[in-house]
């Protein structure tokens, strides 16, 4: 009998005895379970015996015929990208209650085709910015929960309606309709945002380059949400450098309404110590505002009168190149970041999920990810053309084929 499960596997121990011999029998496993199972592919499923023993092995049959060991925790959960059988089996090691069970997946194509972009955003926070209140539009009465669902319509699918994560620390937490599977030696995900590279220094992979940083995470629960499920950092070419700070914290305090505005010497800014903030390392400046963008910088739906935000900060990337503050370049990283590559070099805005590291920076592997969050990553400001903030457009699974594939370009 084929049968569907639906997250969890339960193992129930029944004891069986033998008149005054029961000391001395080894219990009988009821499974409750079938031996073959009917899933849909790029779903994950927790299998959790109810049985407890000294040591636990999991297993699965490759294609020569032979068991390999894909785990020893209690716990275990299965991901399949392709369709196909897969035979399994489960051990406890234990002198008292040894236990083996084969069973099979049966893994099937999906009944409603995934879609390779984005389906839904779970977190909408961006930092102040001079593009906050605009890209989405804030309208009065809006939400935190109106706005997230205002950049969910933006990103989602090939909507291509660009939205900003503001200054320092500002996120987006979004995924698919389905996992996105961790496949050996690939390339994962590709997240599209608006970098560029100036046309007066073509020799240079510098312009408009806002990088932003990746965590995933993939639900370890099985209940849909980012929640309990652990945080890990892609690392990009610039992780282990010694001018990238961890544990990074910054905070920005609302600005105050009846503050009279300073203008800077050269009436390019409207206002230099419009937004102020602080870190944790001693420092300290202003979101400042200018006469290009008059609305409000500061998230409007947020009610917190200090937004602190923390994580991993990269090194300054912008230099003044007409040493007046006119024209900022802004230099892109090598590798491992959003808004760094212009869009059409997707290899560079592509993501590997085996970069994943823990807090501690240890390679970590995911089988694969259900929640992706994006952080502007630097703290600077670059004069008239204001702070750096990342912008994001697109994400898409690389594993899923698509019959179009243009890529937008700002």
């Amino acid at each position: 009998m084929i049968k569907q499960i639906i997250y969890s596997i339960f193992l129930f121990l029944t004891p069986i005895c033998i008149l005054q011999s029961c000391q001395n029998e080894i219990p009988l496993v009821n499974l409750g379970i079938d031996d073959v199972y009917l899933l849909p592919r790029m779903k994950a499923y927790k299998l959790s015996p109810g049985l407890s023993g000294k040591e636990y092995r999991w297993s699965i049959e490759t294609v020569t015929g032979k068991d390999s060991l894909v785990s020893t925790d209690h716990d275990y959960i299965f991901l399949a990208k392709d369709p196909g059988i897969y035979n399994m089996r489960f051990e406890i090691i234990d002198d008292q209650t040894p236990f083996e069970h084969q069973f099979r997946f049966v893994v099937v194509e999906e009944e409603v085709e995934y879609s390779p972009y984005i389906s839904k955003v779970y977190e909408y926070r961006p930092a102040p910015g001079q593009f906050i209140n605009t890209m989405p539009e804030y309208q009065p009465g809006d939400t935190e929960e109106t706005m997230r669902k205002k950049a969910e319509e933006c990103i989602s699918g090939k909507n291509d309606v660009m939205i900003s994560l503001g200054g320092y620390g500002g996120y987006i937490v979004f995924g698919f309709d389905h996992t996105v599977i961790n496949v050996p030696d690939q390339k994962d995900i590709l997240i599209l945002g608006n970098a560029f590279y100036s046309e007066l220094f073509p020799d240079e992979k510098g312009g408009s380059c806002e990088p932003g940083i990746v965590w995933v995470a993939f639900d370890r629960n099985q209940n849909g949400k980012p929640d309990e499920d652990e945080w890990y950092e892609l690392a990009g070419s610039e992780y282990y450098k010694p001018e990238t700070l961890k544990n990074y914290e910054i905070t920005y305090s609302r600005p105050d309404d009846s503050k009279i505005p300073v203008p800077d010497k050269d009436q390019s800014l409207s206002d230099v110590t419009y937004i102020p903030w602080i870190d944790n390392r001693g420092g300290s400046g202003y979101v400042s505002k200018n006469y290009s963008h008059t609305q409000n910088y500061y998230p409007q739906w947020i009610k917190e009168d200090r937004m602190v935000f923390t994580g991993t900060k990269l090194a300054n990337n912008a230099v003044d190149k007409a040493g007046d503050g006119s024209y900022y370049m802004l230099y892109a990283y090598d590798w491992g970041y959003v808004d760094n590559h212009p869009n059409n070099l997707t290899d560079l805005n592509s993501f590997d999920i085996d970069w994943a590291v823990d807090t501690q920076g240890n390679k970590v592997h995911l089988p694969g990810v259900d929640f992706i969050k994006v952080c502007t990553a630097i703290n600077q400001y670059c004069g008239r053309i204001g702070e750096i903030s990342t912008e994001i457009i697109r994400a898409q699974d690389l594993h899923i084929k698509i019959n179009d594939p243009v890529i937008p370009y700002p």
